[in-house]
């Protein structure tokens, strides 16, 4: 294999060790190994840094192992340029698996140009994607907590569902708070209650809440209602500081926002996700293929096979 980098390394990283295997050398030579084992603690990441900068590397690679990659990743971004490798692109050969060889191997790959880098996104869109995806882990949780509330609202033979569209909108709040509260509901309280927009009429409503709530009823009620409130309280929060991140890029998400079906939460997550650098992919049939949403292919004997597109976005 024709060498292409003078000085690189490879990083075997693990949770609590991280090795390191630095090849140097002319490239018409076989290279020189310098092999060394720090602690992925803060003061043992700087201090492979510094070793690193001392034997004059300029490109880094490791495997893409879980999140330990992570905090290696912070420290030494932007005083090398760094590889991340799909681990199922870059496995060892059989036999021969050992941490040290694992470092050795992705070095002498790296060293021929023969790995491919994940997209790994700016500090800031890393930031504005760990906010994103929290967002929509919530936004489950409470749809959760709401079918809970609709479950026991059954059980307690309270059809509030039949009549309003959305028992979690105005109409359905009040009344739903008035019932955790134990008040008594009657028809000119109930009308106080009720939004004008709403098509069902007082009649209905009130025989729609006439059920057998019984007190364990009402503390399930509470708990569930309870967590619901944090967690939009929660949501609300996230909003302001996706909101902050997203500032300096106002204008990709006006054009996604243009898109038919894409909202503005829909442009945030674009940007978290795929950042707005689209010359990190070679084409667009490379991002549907980074982005999973396309299968890869799988040929053999002349026969193709079908290939299942992956669920989710790594990295």
């Amino acid at each position: 294999m024709e060498a292409m980098i003078e000085r690189c390394a490879g990083l075997d990283v693990h949770q609590e060790t991280v090795v390191a295997c630095v090849l140097f050398g002319p490239l018409d030579k076989k290279p020189k190994t310098s092999i060394e084992t720090f602690s992925t603690t803060t003061t043992g990441l700087l201090a492979l840094s510094d070793w690193l900068a001392t034997l004059q590397v300029s490109d880094i690679v490791m495997e893409s192992t879980g999140v330990y990659w992570k905090p290696i990743w912070n420290i030494l971004e932007g005083s090398f340029h760094l590889v991340l490798a799909n681990a199922r692109h870059v496995k060892n050969v059989p036999g021969r698996k050992t941490d040290v060889k694992d470092a050795e191997w992705l070095a002498k790959l790296l060293r021929c140009g023969l790995i491919e880098s994940n997209f790994v996104p700016p500090e800031d869109i890393r930031d504005l994607r760990d906010l994103t995806r929290y967002r929509k882990k919530l936004i489950h949780h409470r749809t959760s907590e709401q079918n809970r509330i609709h479950k026991i609202l059954q059980d307690a033979n309270i059809k509030l569902t039949s009549v309003l569209s959305d028992i979690f909108g105005v109409s359905g709040r009040r009344i739903l708070e008035a019932i955790l509260n134990g008040e008594k509901i009657e028809t000119d309280g109930l009308r106080k209650m009720v939004d004008w927009r709403t098509k069902a009429s007082i009649t209905d409503i009130a025989s729609a809440i006439n059920g057998r709530i019984r007190r364990h009823h009402r503390d399930m009620l509470r708990y569930h209602w309870e967590h619901m409130g944090y967690l939009e309280q929660t949501i609300e929060e996230l909003e302001k500081q996706i909101d902050q991140l997203l500032s300096p890029y106002r204008k990709e998400v006006e054009l996604l926002d243009g898109i038919p079906g894409v909202n503005k939460a829909a442009a945030a997550t674009f940007i978290a996700e795929m950042g707005v650098d689209m010359s990190v992919f070679k084409s667009a049939k490379h991002l549907a293929s980074w982005a999973g949403v396309s299968p890869g292919n799988y040929e053999s004997a002349g026969k193709k096979k079908r290939v299942k597109p992956h669920k989710e976005i790594k990295h």
